[in-house]
């Protein structure tokens, strides 16, 4: 027991005060020199990555010249130099409510409950970013646009409340739809709507409050709030969702106020009627001086006058100059606190830009700003232009200044990149990987698993700026996955035998040259079928015509009977992913199992290797846990005996097989038991269930 002792402090230093010493590097003071880091997730609606200076805008325009129309933001430009550029994030869909979902889940869209256009869904109750990041330690907030509550229920006691999924405050707009106004009281153009805080209907004081300014005066004073309450010590993880620039493209009632921070920009009045600093003024009125007199060549020809831009795209430049000036109010918040050295903050958007204005008889086009960059795609497309964002991260004193990150990542990686900020490991129900290795610039990035599907009526824009191919073509079922630098896409897919189509998306980012055809893609055309099987559980409410099709077994070489198994000491309020733990003891069994006394010792035990399956057909697993588990097949999630498990009954999940040899993690905490006890049953085509028989288990020989 003594030597037992001695792991379990070896261990908590490792992974708990392990991360103090990225903090030691640069503390803004004794106080904080162990304080586990605030984080601020800014997600803002149909941005597109052309739409920021330094992802596109500006080399765009200093090719193209001043007269080419051209959106600024100064701002956002200052901390993509000061933080991290990652230029090849993914949205993990092509529209908002699946790629908030995974973004809250952890999960890919091959696991996430909310798919396609499914608005409103309740989110799956289960670990999110929230929760994982409340039981981590930390005060969360929501503020902005949510759109996940559920159908269920009646306000304000929705399901899926944010503050039933993790989140000790919520401020900001609790329906999909009520997120395409930006003026709640008033309803210039789509109606009166209601916000919330809390679970208090709050909108007949709200005169005059623009949402991009509401959700901004809002952000901050719950943070000042927070920092001068009994809990200022505790660290804070803000998730802030503009509902801006897409949908009605409403302007705000005057210019940004001037300073900002603890004392100038935006601020919360708390006064009826005017709850924030610039609701006065008229409402949908000021326009940007930047952009109110701007003219373009719109024929390329210097020898005619130039025209004034469309009236539509001065107010979606506008928008998204208001939430530059934010971002900078926020940061300088942070400054005045003395807590910026101590706060990552992120800034992304939920999908490519939108066709979208919502203004009668004003129709917007991407084109002019080119705002989908060098891609081709938009909003509901899987093309590059409709699941590439403009992501920047800021943590001053970790993050080294100029840091550009070519490696690709997706929304989902954010839950371990956060909780490994935290001190603990993700969730094992997370497709995710944390990012701080390419963030901090230390140690190895492991890959991230970018999967993306969707199901979208209509074809893709014509726009001359897209390649040919990429005009016009059918949506419906549609699939994306990147493997190195190389992205297969399908659109309109009838069956699994669909071919993808193959891009080198870093020599060809517009995804005019199909590499499929090729003799060398071949095999890579086997690869991307699989893995999109083995990557994803179907849901019946959002059907694929690739459902039915069987997961392919992988190649038998170089194996012998047995499981592998490792052993974990620490505390962890969930079943944990285990890649970036240290086992404090390993070997090989006949199979998995808690029941000799090496394996009683451990708080989590992991066992992998490889499952041989004798037939086709569908099988059924179960785990048997006394306290929680996790079984993946491949990628695939298929038991999740973790998040509010009854213990010591059997939890099933059903798929597919071919015959032969599939990998497997199974994951189990002990939790509290002194003695743990864990089950692995299966059925299958000639099986009755049983328990997984040792002759069934093989690991690779060394």
């Amino acid at each position: 027991m003594a030597l037992r002792k001695i792991i379990i402090i070896t261990l908590i230093w490792s992974f708990g005060l392990g991360f103090s010493k990225i903090q030691a590097q640069n503390s803004i003071g004794k106080s904080n020199a162990n304080q586990k880091p605030n984080i601020i997730f800014i997600l803002t609606d149909d941005l597109g990555y052309g739409d920021i200076g330094i992802f596109f805008q500006n080399e765009y325009a200093n090719e193209k010249g001043a007269v080419h129309p051209r959106e600024f933001t100064p701002v956002l430009d200052k901390m993509g130099q000061e933080g991290a550029l990652l230029t090849q994030q993914y949205a993990p869909a092509p529209v908002c409510a699946p790629s908030r979902a995974s973004l809250m889940l952890g999960r890919s869209q091959g696991h996430s409950n909310i798919r396609d256009n499914q608005f409103d869904k309740a989110i799956d109750n289960n670990h999110t970013l929230a929760s994982v990041m409340r039981k981590s330690g930390y005060a969360t907030a929501a503020i902005g646009k949510w759109g996940m509550q559920g159908k269920e229920g009646s306000a304000p006691n929705w399901t899926a409340h944010p503050l039933n999924r993790g989140f000790d405050y919520y401020l900001g707009y609790m329906r999909h739809g009520d997120g395409h106004e930006h003026y709640p009281k008033e309803g210039i153009y789509r109606g009166a709507k209601e916000v919330y805080e809390n679970r208090k209907e709050i909108s007949q004081d709200l005169d005059k409050c623009y949402t991009g300014d509401l959700w901004t005066a809002a952000a901050k004073k719950w943070i000042v709030d927070h920092k001068q309450s009994i809990e200022a010590e505790k660290p804070f993880f803000m998730f802030l969702a503009y509902d801006t620039p897409h949908a009605v493209l409403e302007l705000p009632t005057q210019a940004y106020p001037k300073g900002g921070g603890l004392k100038g920009g935006l601020q919360w009045t708390g006064k009826p009627g005017q709850m924030i600093n610039t609701a006065s003024g008229t409402p949908d009125s000021w326009m940007h001086p930047d952009y109110a007199n701007a003219t373009f060549d719109d024929d390329e020809n210097a020898s005619t006058p130039e025209v004034s831009w469309p009236d539509v795209n001065k107010r979606y430049a506008t928008s998204i100059r208001r939430i530059d000036n934010a971002v900078g109010d926020l940061i300088q918040l942070l400054k005045d606190l003395n807590i910026d050295e101590n706060t990552m903050v992120v800034f992304t958007s939920d999908n490519g830009p939108s066709l979208e204005s919502y203004l009668k008889d004003e129709p917007i086009s991407p084109t002019f700003f080119s705002s989908y960059g060098p891609f081709d795609g938009v909003k509901r497309d899987c093309l590059e232009g409709g699941l590439r964002v403009p992501t920047i991260a800021r943590w001053p004193g970790h993050i080294p200044v100029g840091n550009v990150i070519n490696t690709p990542s997706i929304f989902y990686d954010w839950m371990p990149t956060f909780s490994d900020m935290a001190g603990l490991p993700a969730p094992a129900i997370s497709d995710g990987i944390s990012l701080l290795p390419s963030l901090l610039k230390q140690g190895e990035q492991t890959e991230s698993q970018i999967y993306v599907e969707y199901f979208q009526k209509g074809k893709t824009p014509g726009f001359d700026k897209f390649g040919v191919e990429n005009r016009g073509r059918q949506r419906n079922q549609m699939q994306m996955i990147r493997v190195g630098d190389l992205v297969g896409v399908r659109y309109d897919i009838k069956s699994q035998n669909d071919n993808f189509e193959i891009y080198d998306v870093i020599k060809d980012p517009q995804q005019s040259k199909d590499l499929a055809s090729t003799p060398e893609m071949q095999k890579m055309q086997q690869h991307m079928k699989d893995k999109v099987l083995q990557s994803r559980m179907p849901n019946n409410t959002a059907l694929r015509p690739y459902d039915n099709a069987l997961v392919p077994a992988v190649l038998e070489s170089n194996i012998k009977k047995g499981v592998q198994w490792k052993g974990y000491f620490g505390n962890f309020p969930w079943v944990p992913q285990v890649t970036t733990l240290t086992p404090a003891a390993e070997g090989i069994m006949d199979s998995p199992n808690t029941e000799t006394k090496a394996q009683n010792e451990y708080d989590t035990m992991y066992y992998e290797g490889f499952i041989r399956v004798p037939k086709d057909g569908d099988y059924t697993f179960y785990v048997t846990a006394n306290n929680s588990a996790v079984l993946r097949i491949h990628n695939a999630l298929v038991i999740d005996a973790d998040y509010e498990y009854f213990q010591n009954v059997p939890k099933s999940g059903e798929i597919k097989l071919k015959a032969g040899l599939h990998p497997y993690r199974l994951y189990f905490n002990k939790g509290d038991k002194k003695k743990p006890a864990l089950k692995l049953e299966w059925k299958g085509p000639g099986i009755a269930k049983e328990k997984v028989p040792a002759s069934s288990f093989f690991v690779m020989k060394d």
